[in-house]
């Protein structure tokens, strides 16, 4: 069995980046920027210049900022295209057929390899590399780095912490602080009981929506998947780097149970959640209408921005998603890596140099301050793995949530195994069938029985 210490941390992450596909992880509208000329002037100059296929579309105002910076500062023409959540893959299949294809893109692994294998230039002796915390955190082809972690992330429920201090001081509250709830069983009592007192706690529900709208449905069938799977891959040893042909989905009924305190004590009716977004959820949380939002460390530079936003940065807290699977007292966030910058060497080599020259720029150089900076001053708020940035903590307060339970020894970290999920298609039909679920359409039962077929058949098919 794998343990997930803060001293195996690396090597957790090493073996999560086995058969990676593409997921999302923030907002869903799409969108691009320039800064300078979309054309070929700076690169007939001598310059090069760069196109930044983005896929973070919660950060796409921060990166189209950072390439006007670095654009004002260089004259280096940067692009910026940003693809809508769930649909990168997509997005990049179709820039990649045009003349001015992306010269830096995001792979979340070697599944996303295996596509675009051809188009990966060797970044082994490049600057940015050179500044590894640890090499086992890159994208790697046998020896060869094809790929460079933009950040270490974390994602977990997260709380508010003034709510919260509310409902404590309430008679016959189910527990007196968040020390207390470090299992299911606790957190489900004390959910309960707070949607049982919501007036009193000036609240609309426990828990913002269930996002279940297409495109919408990462933090189910992605995030929340991967802590059932992640123990069952360590109860069968299951050596992810040889890839995962078949689960069980041996802990499932975990899965259901916070699934469904998340379903019963939510701001929004069942009814309603095949309509609602990932951004319902960030506004409800923000406008204070609920005290807690599964989501992640990225998720700050959303809540920041809201408007009416009621929420502190000293308010802002995080705590594991328990399910109730036995141990899990001393189970800490999921945190991980899964998106690699990755130099598209199919472009011209003056746009090849100008890209890791950006690259080298924002995390070795002066461009640096715009990874750690929070939201509301620009930045990126990364927690980034490279050793230029040490003594330099990321202002975002989730992120240093993140960082704080990394270094806490008393809990093991639970990796990013749904890097190894068989492909983007496997995780829509789970999405859809959570739905159906939701609706009434499908019982639990179905749902663990399409999840198994599922994956055996998807993994089938991308090996």
């Amino acid at each position: 069995m794998r343990h997930y210490g803060k001293k195996m941390f690396a090597a957790a992450l090493a073996a999560s980046l086995v058969a990676a596909s593409l997921t999302g992880c923030g907002g869903t509208a799409s969108s691009g920027s320039s800064a300078g000329s979309t054309g070929n002037t700076a690169a007939s100059s001598g310059k090069g210049q760069v196109y930044y296929l983005n896929f973070k579309p919660e950060q796409a105002d921060q990166f189209n900022a950072i390439a006007k910076a670095y654009t004002q500062k260089t004259g280096v023409s940067v692009k910026v295209q940003t693809a809508a959540s769930g649909t990168y893959e997509q997005t990049l299949k179709s820039e990649m057929a045009k003349s001015d294809a992306p010269t830096i893109f995001i792979c979340n692994g070697p599944v996303g390899y295996k596509t675009w294998g051809s188009y990966y230039a060797d970044l082994t002796n490049a600057d940015i590399t050179k500044h590894l915390t640890n090499t086992s955190l890159a994208l790697k082809d046998g020896n060869k780095i094809v790929g460079v972690p933009l950040a270490v992330e974390g994602y977990g429920i997260i709380y508010n912490q003034a709510i919260m201090n509310k409902y404590f001081k309430l008679d016959g509250a189910k527990a007196k602080s968040m020390d207390e709830i470090n299992n299911f069983a606790k957190l489900k009592a004390v959910v309960e009981d707070m949607t049982a007192k919501k007036a009193k706690l000036g609240i609309k529900g426990v828990f913002a929506s269930t996002s279940l709208k297409t495109g919408e449905d990462w933090r189910w069938q992605t995030h929340l998947a991967n802590i059932p799977i992640t123990y069952e891959l360590q109860d069968n040893k299951t050596d992810i780097a040889a890839g995962v042909k078949e689960i069980k989905f041996k802990y499932s009924d975990e899965y259901k149970n916070i699934f469904d305190l998340y379903l019963n004590n939510s701001v929004t009716d069942k009814k309603m959640l095949g309509s609602k977004s990932v951004g319902d959820s960030t506004g409800e949380f923000a406008l204070g209408q609920v005290a807690m939002v599964q989501n992640g460390s990225w998720v700050w530079s959303d809540i920041s921005k809201t408007d009416g936003n009621v929420v502190g940065k000293d308010d802002i807290k995080f705590m594991p998603i328990y399910t109730g699977h036995s141990g899990e007292q001393d189970q800490g966030l999921c945190i991980g890596t899964e998106n690699f910058a990755c130099i598209n060497t199919k472009a011209s080599a003056d746009d090849q140099k100008a890209s890791i020259d950006f690259l080298n720029w924002l995390y070795t150089g002066e461009g640096m301050d715009y990874v750690t900076k929070g939201a509301s001053d620009g930045g990126l708020g990364f927690i980034a793995p490279y050793d230029t940035f040490k003594g330099k903590s990321p202002d975002g307060p989730l992120a240093k949530q993140v960082v704080q339970w990394e270094n806490n020894k008393k809990v093991k970290i639970v990796p990013w195994d749904f890097t190894c999920f068989p492909s983007q298609n496997f995780k829509n039909k789970f999405g859809a069938a959570l739905l159906q679920y939701v609706q009434g359409q499908k019982t639990w039962s179905d749902v663990k029985n399409e999840v198994v077929k599922d994956w055996k058949s998807e993994a089938a098919a991308t090996a």
